[in-house]
């Protein structure tokens, strides 16, 4: 037999499963149970769905404005937070598991955002800074990682640098597939309704 490649997680490492392909693959495995064992209610159903909206939306902003391995994304929603999509992504597990009605899943949800999505994210900050030096640093000093802040950031013009300045676009929605979490989304959301 052939030897299968390693994959390449984000953080650069060589991994027989990288941690992008693992949160995936667990989240699957999580739904199955969930959504066998959900209790929806209309009221939770409600509270749920608003709480997945906003997360669908940030990430869709997100989506929209990242150029990803191209440039240090600091406009839009990355002025307030540097892990937009993340956040975007904790609001709809948490909307998604309340609309389900058992709060043992959304423990457990919790539980899985706060492992796999923490060392996600610190290897983003590793990868970041290692490649845009001083802009990044500067930047995460002044935005915080996770908790959005009010105000957007508004970076110091350095000559010679570019600053991400482009808006949200459609076509870079639609490049960085961010479709898939609003299918994935309105899926769940049809079969606790059912």
């Amino acid at each position: 037999s052939i030897p299968r490649p390693r994959s390449t997680d984000p953080g650069g490492d060589a991994v027989g499963l990288s941690l992008g392909t693992f949160r995936l693959r667990a989240i699957w495995l999580l739904a199955v149970p969930f959504l066998v064992g959900a209790h929806p209610t209309i009221p939770l159903l409600f509270l749920g769905a608003v709480l997945a909206t906003v997360g669908i939306a940030i990430r869709a902003w997100a989506a929209g404005t990242i150029a990803k391995e191209r440039e240090l994304a600091t406009t839009g929603p990355y002025a307030h937070t540097r892990n937009p999509l993340y956040l975007g992504t904790l609001m709809i597990g948490a909307g998604v598991t309340v609309s389900g009605g058992r709060w043992e899943f959304a423990m457990l949800f919790g539980l899985f955002f706060v492992f796999v999505y923490g060392r996600t994210i610190r290897r983003e900050v590793d990868r970041l800074a290692e490649r845009f030096g001083e802009r990044y640093a500067a930047y995460a000093c002044q935005v915080p990682l996770f908790v959005p802040r009010a105000v957007p950031y508004r970076p110091i013009p350095v000559s010679g640098q570019m600053n991400s300045h482009e808006g949200f676009s459609l076509a870079r929605w639609r490049r960085n597939r961010e479709y898939e979490a609003l299918l994935g989304v309105v899926a769940g959301f049809l079969f606790l309704v059912v």
